[in-house]
């Protein structure tokens, strides 16, 4: 959800369409202003408060996440968009299922609210641009090492389903991002990584970090997973309603995933990836309610066992100390059983995991604050997603000499470094836990 206030035209413009399956966007949006002498910061400047008031916030698919949201705001410009600009409304408050917040305006001036800032498509498309034009660069500082953009296919609306790779190692990484096309953040990660990657914007070499993971993997990256559902203004699905995130197998009896006629961009991803085979695979997100970066594994599933059950406290270990927003202890709690974790062999994080034998993880990203790095005034934004992508570089070149690795290689493992069950239980004002959370689904099995 964004909207714009214009002021110079009084007047308010929704730039995401309404839809069942975009639910933080909703109807019922009123303001109340006022212009007086109090609004008055001198005799050149005339100030306009504004109070926002969304009616019927308590009608989202997940009210619960509400309470503690702070809106994001920019007086800048969404194209091109300067990503410092965007800061926190923390006025915002979740009150008898109304969603409120008050804005000071200036005359004549444009301002942007979002859940949480928007990556457009014509950014998605400049950064495919970019990759492009330093990929074909002669001398450019990712040139030695194979880089590549290709198409692996088509959505069931004609865009293209990119990936980037590049990489000259043994090893194999996947990473995709934005499967759900209203987790922005996703993108703005993967935007960090590949800059970081290719050299984007480096006068000069790569640095050593950089290098090395580029000599020991070669990299499949896919910057949008869901471009249809980015363009429609969709939260979790494609274009025909489709949650991607429960696509990559056949869990339920008469519905067949993945396929071309519903999920195309699963279908194709994983088809490549049979090609390639897979050492490490990291799925990038956003969650709306836990205010922490975290990591969902491939718990209880039939690949998990001391093996993966370390490489997995271990990476995140090492991202730990790579970034800071990075922690263990909050998250999804597992399944309780592996009868439980075989009804979700649909999600990536746990087809993939055992489909390649390997450390498979999805990565969550907060629309709220981040907890572990606290800043009310900017929260977790652009930036720290683009931060937090360009540290995948450290956390990779790690755990590389660990990922096929066989004995009990975990043995010379730190304490810090232990694989830690992660709970959702942390204190907040107006957060209820809940009793069973699998994969950011509201409800268990839901597999829309």
């Amino acid at each position: 959800m964004y909207v714009k206030y214009c002021n110079a035209l009084q007047q308010y413009r929704r730039l995401h369409r309404t839809r069942k399956d975009s639910p933080k966007f909703v109807s019922g949006l009123h303001s109340n202003s006022s212009n007086n002498d109090d609004d008055e910061q001198d005799d050149s400047i005339k100030l306009l408060t504004v109070e926002y008031v969304v009616e019927n916030a308590h009608s989202v698919s997940y009210p619960q996440a509400w309470p503690g949201t702070t809106i994001c705001y920019s007086n800048g410009s969404l194209e091109p968009c300067d990503d410092d600009l965007w800061r926190r409304n923390l006025t915002t408050k979740y009150v008898d299922g109304k969603l409120t917040w008050t804005q000071v305006h200036t005359a004549n001036g444009s301002t942007f609210f979002s859940y949480w800032p928007p990556y457009t498509y014509n950014r998605h498309l400049k950064l495919i641009a970019d990759c492009s034009e330093q990929i074909s660069t002669r001398g450019s500082p990712c040139s030695e090492y194979n880089p590549t953009i290709e198409s692996l296919g088509q959505t069931l609306e004609g865009r293209e389903i990119e990936c980037i790779s590049i990489g000259n190692g043994k090893l194999v990484a996947w990473i995709q991002h934005r499967q759900h096309p209203g987790e922005t953040m996703a993108e703005f990660f993967a935007e960090g990584f590949l800059q970081r990657l290719l050299g984007i914007g480096v006068d000069g070499e790569l640095d050593q970090a950089t290098k090395r993971v580029l000599e020991q993997y070669r990299l499949y990256i896919v910057p949008c997973m869901c471009p249809d559902g980015a363009v429609r203004g969709h939260l979790r699905t494609n274009s025909v309603g489709a949650n991607l995130n429960r696509e990559w197998a056949t869990v339920h009896e008469g519905y067949k995933a993945p396929t071309l006629e519903r999920s195309p961009e699963a279908y194709a991803v994983l088809a490549k990836m049979d090609k390639t085979g897979c050492d490490f695979f990291l799925d990038v997100h956003g969650d709306e309610e836990l205010p922490y970066v975290f990591f969902s594994g491939a718990e209880k599933t039939p690949v998990w066992g001391d093996r993966i059950k370390h490489l997995h406290g271990y990476f995140i270990a090492s991202y730990q100390r790579a970034n800071s927003d990075v922690q263990k202890k909050i998250g999804y709690p597992p399944p309780e059983s592996e009868e439980d974790a075989l009804k979700y062999m649909n999600v990536a994080t746990n087809q993939v995991s055992c489909r390649f034998n390997c450390l498979g993880l999805t990565l969550e990203m907060p629309y709220k604050d981040c907890e572990t790095n606290p800043d009310p005034d900017r929260g977790f934004i652009c930036t720290r997603a683009k931060n937090l992508g360009s540290n995948l570089v450290e956390a990779l070149d790690d755990v590389n000499s660990y990922l096929r690795a066989e004995g009990e290689f975990w043995k010379d493992f730190s304490p810090e470094d232990e694989y830690v069950v992660p709970t959702d239980d942390f204190k907040e004002d107006g957060f209820v836990m809940l009793k069973k959370r699998f994969y950011s689904d509201v409800r268990p099995l839901d597999s829309s």
